[in-house]
């Protein structure tokens, strides 16, 4: 299965979107955004900056847990992943997205 930006309605109308690995798990989560193109303009940010050095960061949680973010060259968050037991598993996930975000397809479900 390829990798893949999965774009959705929220409850609230908003849009949002996630990224899947092409084994299916999330591997990062957008904000939300009030317009449809304003979703769309961040997933090409994600993967313009994906690409970038010093996009990601990897940021210590509470309880021991590690997650990181992708920030825009301006610094704004485009995305962020889930918690990870380790901060090795949340650079690992860093690499997942750089691998995965520049040629994954769009699945609007909007």
């Amino acid at each position: 299965m390829a990798s893949k930006f999965v774009l959705k309605t929220a409850s609230n109308g908003q849009f949002h979107f996630n990224l899947h690995a092409g084994n299916g798990e999330i591997i990062l989560s957008s904000e939300q955004y009030k317009a449809k193109q304003s979703a769309l303009d961040g997933i090409e940010s994600v993967r313009k900056n994906a690409q970038r050095e010093g996009a990601f960061e990897v940021k210590a949680a509470t309880g021991g847990k590690f997650h990181f973010v992708l920030k825009a060259s301006n610094g704004q968050v485009v995305g962020q992943s889930q918690m990870y037991a380790s901060e090795a598993s949340a650079k690992a996930g860093t690499d997942s997205v750089k691998n995965n975000a520049s040629g994954a397809t769009l699945q609007d479900e909007s």
